[in-house]
């Protein structure tokens, strides 16, 4: 897949040397669905992207990032497109300097989406030996650190493993390498506290404030999940995905899975009138 990308506004085959993400992991990113020309959940992605610069001390151009997305909608109809936000300094050494400015890349990847199995019939899904490091001063951002999903993701190679979990170094439950995570019991939703690692992913947060605000944040074992009547991922991009095995421990596609489903297509057919 080739992705078109622009640096600052500008199309762009490379990023400066200048920007701290090279050397540092010095920011943050979206990675958001467009189709129709329509990028879905946009405000929201952008109101992470902008909590997520504050707490980390970094200044963004908002107003030229939205002309840049716009430009980028107007030209590509479907595929994916992610943001990168990143100081720049030519200084050297971990200190931020006091005038550096955080870049914007684009980059946009060409899709066509289509009806997908994992979404109806489910996914397979293991759990990762490597284990999430705790930093709250961290937790919930969507950074540019991933190394440990890289070293969690480099575990298997079975093309019929859809998704890897991960635990905490407590062994509490987080989240899938590159999704959130959901268990029901008896009718009550659950989802991971994401308070001392973890991203806080869009679409957790729209079943958490718009398709079922009674659902419960708190910590989550093994065990848990392991006595859930349905246990489903997420994220903005692949929508929900039940959990249909668990290292061979099977579940059901349930009812609330699907319901939360049919709410999400509803509410992204609303956004798109």
């Amino acid at each position: 897949m080739t992705a078109l990308a622009w640096y600052n506004g500008a199309p762009t085959a490379g990023v400066p040397l200048s920007n701290r993400a090279i050397a540092y992991g010095d920011g943050l990113f979206e990675t958001i669905r467009v189709e129709h020309h329509r990028a879905s959940l946009l405000r929201r992605h952008l109101r992470r992207l902008a909590r997520g610069c504050e707490r980390l001390g970094m200044r963004i151009d908002g107003a030229a990032l939205d002309r840049e997305i716009a430009a980028v909608l107007d030209d590509h109809g479907s595929g994916v497109m992610k943001i990168i936000v990143a100081r720049e300094s030519d200084e050297r050494g971990y200190a931020v300097p006091a005038h550096a400015d955080a870049a914007r890349l684009l980059q946009f990847f060409p899709r066509e989406f289509t009806a997908d199995a994992r979404n109806s019939e489910g996914v397979a899904v293991r759990i990762c030996r490597l284990r999430l490091s705790e930093q709250p001063a961290l937790a919930g951002l969507k950074h540019l650190n991933r190394l440990e999903q890289v070293l969690a993701r480099s575990e298997w190679d079975d093309p019929a493993i859809a998704e890897g979990l991960m635990l905490d170094s407590s062994a509490r439950l987080v989240e899938g390498i590159t999704s959130n995570l959901f268990l029901v019991r008896d009718g009550v939703l659950s989802t991971p506290d994401l308070k001392r690692c973890g991203v806080a992913g869009i679409l957790r947060e729209v079943i958490l404030e718009q398709l079922a605000p009674g659902a419960r944040v708190t910590d989550l074992s093994l065990d848990d999940m392991v006595a859930a009547d349905e246990v489903f991922l997420c994220n903005s991009v692949a929508g929900i995905w039940p959990v249909r095995t668990i290292d061979g421990l099977h579940k059901p596609v349930g009812e609330t899975t699907r319901a939360l489903q049919q709410r999400l297509q509803q509410l992204i057919e609303h956004e798109a009138q």
